[in-house]
């Protein structure tokens, strides 16, 4: 009996370390958002930034009284929170997208481009530049439209050929989309080739950005980003089973292969979403998961809501460090991303080989 105690005590303060960690997570998101928002070329105090966004927020905007001049709330609301928030939907939707893709392939280096969504982007968004596609809809241009299409595609093409008898198995999934993914990073290579004067529209969009953020992208991509990290959170346990291998889980009462199927769908939309509004932005959705894992343990009812907070802080952290570190001039944020991500992917390869040996 006692011993069943302590196990149960046990179990309870590990639940309120891993409760205290994502409050945690969530205040300090919450804090970056203000002062991001506040830094700029244009200097607007900390405190005013803070009562000019409570002013927009319902029920709490009327407790906030304007002492600011119009031109500072212009920069905030109109300028400066859409390219935020745009920056922390984008984040959460890739770590999520990398915890779900590390839970189904079991692989801690798995990562959202891993059957193929992001080159697939690459492509959409390449033809639009290419063919000079101005188009759009829904306030949004064709770059971003063509890159979701693309991306949703390509996923659609990985699925299908790793599909057989009925089932896919997640070794198939991963070789087709290595394979598709190099296939598909040729053709945009040859487009770009041949492109010559919109080549450096392709080239800067390919490393990734958020300097064209508006409110009509974060429209766009929030319901994907709020729907996909819903549905994760609320197949958390059944991921956990996952973990224990397909047959395990099968023998447990998960249906695999719908499981499977409903997971890759909604990390691949939420993937696209991202990718269509942002360019390609690596090592978000490898390196927060990892991170989280070690405050958190795998656990996924935790894990992915840690994700989602600790990757939407991660980019919002590099996008304002991409923005301010050159000003006036701008950094692709996927190069801050990559000048951080490339050491802890290097990290957690030596800290595999050690387990190993």
């Amino acid at each position: 009996m006692e011993g069943t105690l302590t196990v149960s005590q046990r179990l309870a303060a590990l639940q309120r370390r891993r409760a205290a960690v994502l409050v945690a997570l969530g205040l300090v998101l919450l804090l970056v958002v203000v002062v991001a928002v506040a830094l700029g070329a244009v200097s607007v105090p900390l405190l005013t930034t803070a009562r000019i966004i409570l002013k927009r927020l319902p029920l709490l905007g009327r407790l906030v009284g304007v002492t600011w001049t119009p031109t500072e709330e212009t920069i905030i609301i109109s300028v400066r929170l859409p390219r935020v928030v745009l920056a922390l939907l984008v984040g959460m939707g890739l770590a999520v997208a990398g915890a779900i893709f590390q839970g189904l392939f079991r692989n801690p280096m798995a990562d959202p481009s891993i059957i193929g969504s992001s080159q697939g982007a690459a492509l959409g968004a390449t033809i639009a530049f290419f063919f000079g596609i101005k188009a759009g809809w829904g306030g949004l241009s064709a770059v971003p439209l063509f890159a979701f299409a693309g991306s949703l595609g390509a996923v659609i093409v990985v699925y299908l050929i790793a599909r057989s008898g009925g089932r896919v198995s997640i070794s198939s999934l991963l070789l087709v989309g290595i394979a598709l993914s190099s296939f598909l990073a040729s053709i945009v290579s040859l487009l770009m080739v041949v492109s010559e004067d919109r080549m450096h529209n392709i080239f800067f969009w390919l490393m990734g950005g958020l300097g064209t953020g508006n409110w009509d992208m974060v429209v766009a991509v929030l319901p994907f980003v709020l729907v996909g990290s819903a549905v994760s959170i609320l197949y958390g346990k059944d991921l956990n089973l996952l973990l224990l291998g397909e047959e395990r889980a099968a023998q447990l009462g998960l249906e695999v292969e719908r499981f499977k199927w409903l997971m890759i769908g909604v990390a691949s939309l939420v993937v696209g979403a991202a990718v269509s509004v942002s360019g390609i932005i690596g090592f978000v959705g490898l390196m927060t998961p990892h991170i989280v894992r070690l405050l958190t343990g795998p656990d996924h009812r935790y894990l992915v809501p840690g994700s989602l907070l600790g990757g939407g802080l991660f980019l919002v952290l590099a996008d304002t460090l991409a923005r301010t570190v050159i000003a006036p001039n701008e950094l692709p944020v996927g190069i801050v991303t990559a000048f951080f991500g490339a050491p802890f992917f290097i990290y957690l390869l030596k800290r595999r080989r050690r387990a190993v040996l």
